[in-house]
């Protein structure tokens, strides 16, 4: 069994491993840089994917009016009202953090890491159709200097979803990418969704399933969910369509973690939404509720990463 699980989490949470790594708390510092997505500004497609918000996932993001300094400065302020002693993970999160220029992403990402002497890592969200040779070769260059992590949102294997989610790329992109990242050494952390429109539990154990072929180190596990400026969510509004209820999704990602290599770490099991745009399902404003459930489940039902696999 791996190190990091412990008799609380039955898997590899990012806290234990980065407890273990740093022998501190390690948290992540979310900022905004000047990035759009491919996905939005026309390129591949307009609106971005069916579920992302008018923030393109940044809710909780620094304001991109500001410069890094400034953005760093009161979201680690925030950070340490609750954990006062820390490390740091600068995290470009919002939008397509690869889609630009090479000489802008150099300029930024030096910035970034040179923000606090106690910044241990830069993750970089980004979508493996934005990952030019000479950009990876720059991160691969990078991350001799500090570990980079590159966050790819996959979302789901199945094609048919895919497209109707406008994702904007087909999973042979994703291989290539995530293998020339392995290549030059670069860790990779993959999202996936569940209770995306029409899947059933099976198809999401299949995309939980198929992670185990690539050479991951990082996986991010949410829920669905509904947002009053998301496309997906304006068109739930007008005709509403199943929500996975709490139950479903303990089973489901309980299930998911049995399948999946045990050596990958699980940076979340669940998500944060913004509250202001919230429709639902309702159980997702709870988030400890949900980690809580998780770990009971895989108790009662004697299931661990990997065990499954």
């Amino acid at each position: 069994m791996n190190p990091y699980i412990n008799q609380q989490h039955y898997y590899n949470t990012l806290d234990s491993y980065l407890k273990n790594t740093y022998q501190s708390k390690v948290f992540k510092v979310p900022l905004s840089g000047p990035f759009s997505c491919p996905n939005r500004d026309g390129t591949i497609g307009v609106g971005g994917c069916a579920f992302c918000t008018d923030k393109a996932s940044g809710e909780f993001a620094g304001n991109r009016q500001e410069p890094l300094s400034i953005q760093f400065e009161k979201i680690k302020t925030a950070l340490h009202q609750k954990w006062k002693v820390a490390k740091y993970i600068v995290y470009f999160q919002a939008n397509t953090n690869t889609y630009a220029p090479l000489y802008v992403l150099k300029q930024l990402f030096e910035e970034a890491i040179c923000l606090d002497k106690d910044i241990v890592a830069i993750s970089i969200a980004t979508r493996p159709d934005c990952l030019k040779d000479e950009v990876i070769k720059y991160l691969a260059e990078l991350n001799q200097r500090i570990p980079v992590w590159i966050e790819l949102g996959l979302q789901t294997i199945h094609e048919t979803t895919r497209q109707t989610m406008r994702i904007g790329y087909f999973m042979d992109v994703f291989s290539e990418a995530v293998t020339k990242l392995h290549a030059h050494h670069i860790d990779v952390v993959v999202h996936i969704i569940n209770g995306l429109p029409n899947e059933t539990k099976e198809m999401m154990l299949e995309t939980a399933r198929a992670l185990n072929q690539y050479p991951l180190q990082g996986i991010k596990i949410h829920s669905l969910y509904l947002s009053t400026d998301s496309d997906l969510g304006k068109s739930y509004l007008k005709k509403p369509f199943p929500l996975l209820t709490l139950e479903e999704y303990v089973e489901i990602v309980a299930e998911q973690i049995a399948i999946i290599n045990p050596q990958f770490i699980i940076h979340r099991v669940t998500g944060d939404p913004a509250l202001d745009t919230f429709i639902g399902p309702a159980w997702l404003r709870k988030k400890f509720v949900v980690m809580n459930q998780i770990d009971h489940y895989m108790r009662d039902h004697h299931l661990y990463q990997g065990s499954k696999k």
